[in-house]
């Protein structure tokens, strides 16, 4: 039982779809709140004397004897924010790429010239999947002392069916053995590999024909995604990956429209994919179709920062009616970072979101963009007990503070795995 909470950010409402328009604003905040969590499940959200009214229901006067409890201090408590976009398993690093792009250099120059993805994609493929995972579970670490409790894990380094299968087999393992949530895309067609440089179409095939029914068949994902770009897959092909998803059961996903306008956004409303990602350049229409049909727009704040690029358009989108979640987007070279405060930070300084909106954003709208909405991302009876305690009065000292991290304490299923700012070691 969590006592004496200042501000209890509830999220509640929302369970069913996501928060859109004036909604997002809408926290469902309880002044001087509790939470009773019964094993991995709340129990009961309220005033501290509703919730101990209803526990008394449930348990009778020797409530006293079974309850721990914590004492928030007068703090805020949110749910579990949840990543739904990240590159989680690789090898390696590319510091060095940021001394090509201060002198000048774009993103898919680097791609272009060998770096970037296909430097990634060489140092994955050496690496032991006994590596991936050790590299992987301390990022899932960090993630965790940032307020992070559910991911979503793409592969796409491998580029081949064996080291995709490999990194997949990582994120399964992380799932079953770390305290974070792993959820797994397919994203083979993450970029065409050096090996398929001069038939793009030969590498569509066997993401296609081959690849893709081994995932389905062997459960290992349940999202497809692809890198709808230019000189990387071109919209007819990143339709070919996707419907070939849906037939054997993956959900799309997509990144979209990035670094040029090419329709990505059109094409996730056509498909009726969960989500669209990135969409920095999303066009007018592009964002009426994603109103109209409910797909979600995933914003990576932390990646346009990175690449010193101009940030998406998130008013425009929350005005037209979009649903807009928020992501790190983690990956080892355009967005090295697991810091999800720092996203929702760059989310109101630099796309001009409120601080509710980005905590909405960050939480229950980043849970229904990897359909998990009914079991994570607010503070709602019979949902999983993933909370957040922040050393702070206040929700928007979250956005206030940059450089800090104000993560206090994290529960995950009922159990604490951060008490003051440090791991709990399993």
């Amino acid at each position: 039982m969590i006592r004496n909470i200042g501000q209890l950010l509830t999220l509640r409402g929302a369970s069913g779809r996501p928060k859109t328009g004036s909604s997002l604003s809408d926290l469902g905040i309880i002044e001087n709140g509790c939470v009773a969590i019964e094993g991995e499940t709340i129990a009961a959200v309220g005033t501290e004397q509703e919730v101990w009214h209803r526990l008394c229901q449930r348990w009778g006067e020797r409530l006293s004897d079974k309850a721990d409890v914590m004492d928030a201090g007068g703090r805020v408590v949110m749910p579990g924010m949840v990543d739904p976009h990240t590159h989680l398993v690789f090898a390696g690093t590319r510091e060095y790429e940021l001394e090509m792009r201060l002198q000048g250099a774009t993103y898919l120059e680097i791609l272009q010239a060998g770096g970037g993805i296909l430097a990634t994609t060489r140092k994955t493929r050496q690496a032991t999947e006994e590596e991936l995972l050790r590299q992987a579970s301390s990022r899932l670490d960090r993630f965790l002392q940032y307020g992070v409790t559910t991911v979503e894990a793409k592969s796409g380094y491998g580029l081949d069916w064996k080291h995709e299968w490999k990194q997949l087999r990582v994120a399964r393992r992380l799932h079953e053995t770390h305290p974070v949530d792993v959820v797994s895309t397919f994203m083979g067609a993450h970029v065409v590999p050096e090996e398929y440089r001069n038939d793009p179409d030969r590498y569509v095939d066997i993401v296609v024909d081959e690849m893709i029914p081994q995932v389905a068949d062997k459960g290992l994902a349940e999202f497809c995604d692809v890198f709808c770009e230019k000189d990387v897959f071109s919209l007819e092909q990143s339709r070919r990956v996707l419907e070939a998803g849906k037939r054997h059961g993956l959900m799309p996903k997509i990144h979209a429209d990035e670094m040029e306008a090419m329709g990505g956004a059109e094409l996730a409303a056509d498909l009726g994919a969960i989500s669209a990602d990135h969409l920095l350049r999303v066009s007018d229409r592009g964002i009426c179709r994603l109103a109209e049909t409910g797909v979600i727009a995933v914003l990576l704040p932390g990646t346009a920062f990175y690449l010193m690029a101009p940030f998406a358009r998130a008013r425009d989108m929350i005005e037209a009616g979009v649903a807009v979640a928020l992501s790190t987007d983690c990956n080892p070279g355009s967005s090295p970072t697991m810091s999800m405060p720092m996203i929702l930070n760059l989310a109101c300084l630099h796309m001009r979101m409120t601080p509710a909106e980005a905590i909405s954003a960050a939480t229950i709208n980043a849970a229904h963009a990897i359909g998990r909405g009914w079991q994570i991302g607010s503070l709602e009876e019979g949902k999983q007990a993933d909370l957040v305690l922040l050393d702070a009065p206040h929700y928007a000292f979250l956005q206030y503070h940059f450089g800090i991290n104000l993560i206090d304490t994290v529960i995950k299923k009922g159990r604490v795995v951060v008490k003051n700012g440090q791991l709990v070691r399993r």
